[in-house]
């Protein structure tokens, strides 16, 4: 059997975790195997990764250092988590995978496509998401709603610029590839944006149910 894997990305304050529990129940609801998981993270060993990768430090993260502590812990995920999921024949529901990586590494630190593209195939072989949904909103709203939430990360520290350049490459990358990505106004209420993925729940349930 092979499952289906979706992933949802976004910046900060989009409303990816709260969406996807909604999405999960209503998958659910038809009688479907959904594993809910998130990137960088996923198991024990990949949640220690993320929390470096995280916490703010004294001590600089090289942003080459920042990558490959990005795809150790998918490499461990995938192997773990999200390829035995998929193999049960799993709907895998995953907040961020590698398209955060080309927002955020590439777009954001400015680190080469090439470089994430060798690391992307080293790690993933073959494997991409079936689909993947992109919950958009202004940068300012996004982290006005980071801040209201508490404490920043080390990410949510950065600064507009670098939000902007990650929210214009998971555009870009959604441009360039119509069939896999869709679109989510995340800056709606979240009653309207659940109504948006109502809309989108034929399209999952039949890319599930073959």
């Amino acid at each position: 059997m092979t499952g289906l894997f979706i992933t949802l990305e976004g910046p900060e304050g989009a409303g990816k975790s709260t969406n996807r529990e909604y999405l999960a129940q209503r998958l659910r609801d038809r009688g479907l195997d959904v594993v809910l998981t998130r990137e960088p993270g996923g198991t024990p060993l990949a949640e220690s990764i993320r929390e470096l990768l995280l916490a703010p430090a004294d001590e600089p993260m090289n942003s080459d250092t920042e990558l490959l502590l990005v795809f150790a812990a998918r490499a461990q995920h995938l192997a773990q988590v999200i390829r035995p999921a998929l193999a049960r024949g799993a709907v895998v529901l995953c907040d961020r995978f590698t398209d955060a990586t080309y927002a955020y590494q590439g777009g954001g630190r400015g680190l080469s496509t090439q470089r994430i593209e060798q690391l992307e195939s080293f790690v993933q072989g073959e494997m991409r998401p079936d689909l993947t949904l992109i919950f958009d909103l202004p940068v300012e709203v996004g982290l006005s709603r980071a801040a209201a939430r508490g404490r920043l990360d080390r990410f949510e520290q950065e600064g507009l610029e670098f939000f902007e350049a990650v929210r214009s490459t998971y555009l870009s990358r959604a441009r360039d590839d119509l069939q896999r990505y869709r679109i989510v106004d995340a800056s709606q209420s979240l009653t309207a944006v659940q109504q948006d993925l109502e809309e989108l729940l034929p399209e999952v349930l039949e890319r599930a149910l073959g």
